[in-house]
């Protein structure tokens, strides 16, 4: 090996600017013995992502890699520790993105795993701890490259993957399109990006577009799309655990997290994956600056014994987590419903939420009405002769009395009841109010996230 010098040794590294920002970007060279990673392969990134740090710039890594390179023994190795040293110190200090542009095994995937966001290509890209010849072998399981590892398995299924493109163009397209809504490093407020939309814009649709039938299910990301500056919203896990979203989007040119439960999968309840999704992306959100606004019409958490044995308590309790720590400003809109314990984690008052609005039509309660009813009055309905109607009759009242945004309105827990069409502008008036917000943490090492 000594005496098969390459020029660049399997990866290309530099810096270039996107819309005029500077980026740092490591690329994979499969044609340079499969792009496995030696001593000086892991030097050259290391390079990069040092001058990202002192510059204070995003990171870019384009994985194209057979892993690491056999004949260097323990050197790759250390390699690879290196490299995964600097992404976890880089965490949280700039943006961190990786695409994979072809294969990545092994230890080489732990890189991806720990940066931001990862994009893949479909029919191109794959990424597994272990290939399909090992599994073979130790657990006799058949599977394809494409079914243990490949773009939609990672994106659908593990939720490892953020983002799947549909050829490299694509891929780098989205990427691009990504960092215009990110600030370049953690000292950094995000980008403003002038827009014709007006602010003051009151869409009529918004009126009827979510039902009264609280059961009645309904896109939230139509809503979203309804009053985000040009109906322009980059969801982030679009594949995965669909019953909540959330994405970049821009209020009066300013770019926000956008989180919402969506009815219209699996009723809006947050669930394992749906807890891990929201987590993730909020605590992205407040390490660089950015406003959170979260849509929320929960039912509450998933019931079943899969759930519990699953440890939806532990991972719940991570987005409870994420939106307690955060300081940067929180926006909240109750748009139908919020019961139980998924009220407070979806960004409550309670949860240092700043500013929360609810529609007239919100039921804000311990649970909903139907089941409120049967535990509190199971006696009373019992002994009625006319069951149903006094069941109808008692959830009605339960409804007026405390499933309604003004109670929690009337002791302070609710900033305003507003009008569906007022979503957009109430939304801009807040984030505006919030825009020199400073808000900190006890002093600490860091906190010990439910993990």
């Amino acid at each position: 090996m000594q005496e098969s010098q390459i020029l660049s040794d399997g990866v290309v590294t530099g810096t270039g600017q996107v819309d005029g920002r500077i980026v740092f970007v490591f690329s994979q060279d499969f044609t340079v013995f499969g792009g496995s990673l030696s001593g000086a392969f892991a030097e050259k990134v290391c390079k990069i992502m040092d001058h990202a740090m002192k510059v204070g710039a995003p990171v870019i890594g384009l994985n194209d890699s057979g892993g690491a390179r056999i004949q260097e023994g323990v050197v790759s190795l250390a390699g690879y520790a290196d490299i995964f040293l600097r992404n976890v110190l880089a965490s949280g200090v700039v943006p961190q993105i990786s695409a994979i542009m072809g294969p990545c095994a092994g230890g080489a995937v732990y890189s991806p795993a720990i940066t931001d966001f990862i994009f893949m290509c479909k029919g191109t890209s794959n990424m597994f701890i272990t290939g399909p010849d090992v599994i073979k072998t130790v657990t006799h399981e058949e599977v394809t490259k494409e079914d243990l590892g490949g773009a939609m398995t990672h994106n659908s299924k593990s939720g490892v993957a953020h983002f799947a493109a549909e050829s490299e163009q694509e891929c780098i397209a989205k990427i691009r399109a990504l960092l215009s809504f990110l600030p370049q490093n953690n000292m950094e407020d995000p980008p403003f990006v002038a827009t014709d939309d007006d602010v003051d814009r009151a869409d009529p649709r918004l009126r009827t577009h979510v039902p009264d039938n609280p059961n009645k299910p309904y896109d939230m990301k139509v809503l979203v799309e309804m009053v985000v500056d040009d109906g322009i919203f980059f969801e982030v896990h679009p594949h995965w655990a669909k019953n909540i979203l959330v994405g970049f989007a821009r209020f009066g040119g300013r770019s926000v997290g956008v989180v919402g439960n969506q009815p219209a999968h699996l009723a809006g309840c947050l669930d394992i994956d749906a807890s891990i999704k929201a987590a993730r992306f909020v605590r992205f959100c407040d390490a660089f600056n950015l406003p959170i606004v979260t849509l929320v019409d929960v039912p509450g958490f998933l019931p079943g014994t899969a759930q519990e044995y699953g440890g939806i308590i532990r991972h719940g309790a991570k987005l409870l987590y994420a939106y307690a720590e955060v300081t940067s400003p929180k926006v909240t809109l109750i748009t139908r419903k919020a019961y139980g314990g998924a009220y407070d984690v979806m960004s409550s008052k309670h949860l240092r939420g700043d500013v929360n609005y609810a529609y007239p039509q919100a039921e804000i309660a311990v649970m909903g009405p139907d089941g409120a009813v049967n535990i509190i009055h199971r006696s009373e309905i019992a002994d009625s002769k006319t069951p149903d109607q006094t069941k109808e009759a008692l959830v009605n009242e339960y409804r007026e009395t405390f499933a309604n945004p003004y109670k929690a309105a009337s002791l302070g827990y609710i900033d305003g009841v507003i009008k569906p069409e007022e979503t957009r502008p109430r939304i801009i008036e807040a984030l505006a109010m919030l825009e020199n917000k400073k808000d900190q943490n006890p002093p600490k090492k860091h906190g010990n996230i439910p993990l």
